[in-house]
Formats: structure tokens, sequence, C-alpha cells
């Protein structure tokens, strides 16, 4: 009995490791749109069985991060032109409410880290590494967004950058950028000015000005 409880023990902490590893992979967009995934090749990349990586996809499948065919073929969808614009009004309805509720507690010191953070999408694009590009850029909006004070708004956020995560890193290649998002710095600005319409302008701007430029 022990050895059987055991067994489902291991098998659960296996399973949340290679949902939290494939999560973050396709957060980041280090998985492309399109991109077929098997549950064997998961299983090898993470040391696992097929039942940990069973698991995982379907928890990734349910959260919209991964697509599976009735034949059980894996991928990451490639988004239409409806879908990233939904996605696009869903960044914008969720975030500009969060940046709102996070203005009153941003202090000196949450605009210090900003700052820090944004000096480190900044190196990501001189090193033309798309996936930190990517990962800087969200954690510049998830800092800021923790200030907020609001979970299920902010795990909704979450999901939707999980969704858009493969999309994000072909808007990546054809954006070319050389600096940092142009509407970061109004962000910052806003947030030392207590400028909460300037604030909410520049996040809204900020989330859906890039994902626009993808529409065929």
């Amino acid at each position: 009995m022990a050895n059987s409880q055991d067994n489902i023990d291991n098998n659960s902490l296996a399973h949340d490791r290679v949902y939290k590893g494939l999560r973050l992979k396709i957060m980041y967009g280090q998985i492309q749109p399109g991109q077929s995934l098997t549950l064997r090749g998961i299983g090898e990349s993470y040391g696992v069985s097929m039942t940990p990586s069973r698991e995982a996809v379907r928890r990734l499948v349910a959260e919209g991060a991964l697509a599976m065919t009735a034949s059980g073929r894996v991928f990451t969808p490639e988004l239409t032109n409806e879908r990233i614009e939904e996605l696009a009004a869903m960044r914008s309805l969720i975030e500009v409410e969060l940046s709102s509720r996070a203005l009153p507690r941003a202090h000196l010191a949450l605009i210090d880290r900003l700052q820090a953070i944004n000096a480190r999408v900044a190196q990501a694009i001189d090193d033309h590494d798309a996936v930190t590009y990517i990962k800087t850029n969200l954690e510049f909006h998830r800092t800021l967004y923790l200030r907020a004070q609001a979970p299920a708004m902010l795990a909704t956020a979450e999901t939707v950058w999980l969704q858009l995560g493969p999309t994000m890193r072909a808007l990546y290649g054809r954006l070319k950028r050389k600096e940092p998002p142009h509407f970061h710095r109004l962000i910052l600005s806003a947030l030392s000015a207590g400028d909460e319409p300037g604030l909410r302008v520049a996040v809204r701007s900020d989330v859906t000005q890039g994902l626009r430029m993808l529409k065929n």
C-alpha cells in the first residue's frame, strides 16, 4: 500500500514539474507556433514516463496553450486574426485594470525595480535574444501587476500570456526592435507622476499595439 502511494506521489511531482517547465517554455516563446510535440519527446526532455507527460499536456490543452487532434497529435496553436484580436482585447481590459489598482502602491522602490528590469529588456534586444526579451518584458508587467493585489485577475492575465507565447516569438521577429518598448517609458513616467489616466493609456497601448501588427 505504501509503495502504491509513493508511486502516486512521485507521478504527481513529475507531472507538476513537466507542467511548469513546459508552461514556461510556451509562455516565453521557446516553442514556435504550429510546432508539434510528442508525449515521448516531452517525457525524454524531463526524464519522466508517458503518464506525467500526458497529464501535463492535458492541463495545457485546457488552458489553450496546446491543442490536440482526435488522433492525439499535440501542437502549439497558430492563432487566427480574430483570436489575436480577442486576446489583445483581453490584455487591454485586464492589464489596464491591474495597473490602475497597482498605482496607489507604486512606491519608489517598485519604480526602481521596473527600471532595472527594463534595462534587462534593452540588453536582451542588444543580444538579439528573443526568449529573454519576452521573459523580461513579461516580468516588467508582472512586477507591476503584483502590486494590484488581485491574484485572480493576474492569473487570468498569465493565461492570456501563455496562449500568446509562441505568437509573441513571431512578433519579436517582425518588430526588429532596437530599444525597449516606447510605452514602458511612458508607464514609468505615469507611475512616477501618479498619473492614472496616463498609465491606463500607456499600458493599453503597450499590450495591444504590437499584437495587432501580427494580423495579416
